[in-house]
């Protein structure tokens, strides 16, 4: 289990990012690499042929559960800000974070041991490894996880407005709950954080789709959590409206055909999509409070919640956003 635990002041200093870490975002998509996740498969796939072989420390660093040394992800504004800050961490931070991620009984890889020795040439596979990646695995598709960023922050701000903090901090992880003031989110591991006052960053991220992670930072302590859109199926920012660009365009239309009570079987007539696609694709709706089910025998039902049917409507009338939007 992890909990969060929050005081009034706390609650009082819940802050978003203004925009996606690219560092975040980096030890996150190599962590992807890793994982089973089916949403994933085609973009791992395509990755594994066009990943460069100077890029693959980063996975002896950065395991599929994304648990890598707090050093190598620092929440930085700009990708030359983050390599800054990555090879200019301190040596005591370093060797505290080495030490951390290592797991008993898994000799670390050679060269990862003499990072926390300041070793030149350790230092500069790393470098060349963090630069390799980025180029190969997040550069490309920028515009994508920018415009992605953009509407999930602005949905949750959104929803911050409609139905409050807690219920925004709720809806990060499906089966989050609130036990008085803490927060609770099902986990392997049985994590206590304190925020004593500080607050927390929200941070969404469109390559992560586990539990929420929590980071402390010299920045603070940053909250990430998986946006309600993978990258795999985001569109084209400059092609698609304001929704599609929060849910990708499948959810998009399925939202928008659900102003009215619609069976499973006619989303799926509709859409022209497989019933088991529309199962999957309304349960992550469901999960973000944007519709309901609601069963008559063997039939399924859905319709907007007011918060989707808002958003439906709201969108109609907007362009979608910019890749480079602030």
């Amino acid at each position: 289990m992890l909990r969060v635990c929050f005081t009034a002041e706390d609650l009082l200093c819940v802050t978003f990012a203004d925009e996606p870490a690219p560092m975040v975002e980096l030890t996150l998509a190599i962590a992807a690499l890793q994982r089973s996740d089916p949403i994933f498969t085609l973009w791992r796939r395509r990755m594994s042929h066009t990943l460069p072989r100077s890029a693959g420390p980063l996975l002896e660093l950065i395991p599929a559960t994304a648990k890598g040394p707090l050093f190598l992800d620092p929440p930085s504004q700009g990708f030359d800000d983050g390599v800054e800050q990555v090879l200019s961490a301190t040596t005591s931070f370093v060797r505290t974070e080495l030490r951390r991620v290592h797991i008993p009984g898994y000799p670390p890889a050679p060269w990862t041991r003499l990072l926390g020795d300041r070793d030149r040439e350790a230092w500069h596979i790393l470098e060349k490894a963090v630069r390799a990646g980025h180029e190969d695995v997040l550069a490309g598709s920028w515009d994508r996880i920018r415009a992605g960023f953009d509407a999930e922050r602005a949905w949750r701000i959104q929803l911050l407005a409609g139905q409050g903090i807690r219920a925004t901090l709720a809806s990060l992880s499906r089966g989050a709950r609130w036990r008085g003031t803490t927060l609770e989110f099902d986990s392997p591991d049985d994590v206590e954080i304190t925020l004593d006052g500080q607050g927390v960053t929200l941070l969404p991220s469109v390559f992560w789709t586990g539990r929420p992670l929590v980071g402390r930072y010299a920045q603070g302590t940053f909250l990430i959590y998986p946006a309600v859109t993978p990258l795999p199926l985001l569109d084209d920012p400059t092609t698609t409206s304001a929704l599609a660009a929060l849910l990708g365009r499948t959810r998009a239309a399925l939202l928008e055909q659900l102003t009215r009570p619609r069976t499973t079987t006619d989303l799926a007539r509709d859409l022209g999509v497989a019933k088991s696609s529309v199962s999957e694709h309304t349960k992550t709706l469901r999960d973000a409070h944007l519709i309901t089910a609601q069963r008559d025998g063997k039939t399924v039902w859905h319709s907007c919640t007011p918060l989707g049917l808002s958003l439906v409507t709201n969108s109609w009338h907007r362009k979608p956003p910019s890749a480079h939007q602030r």
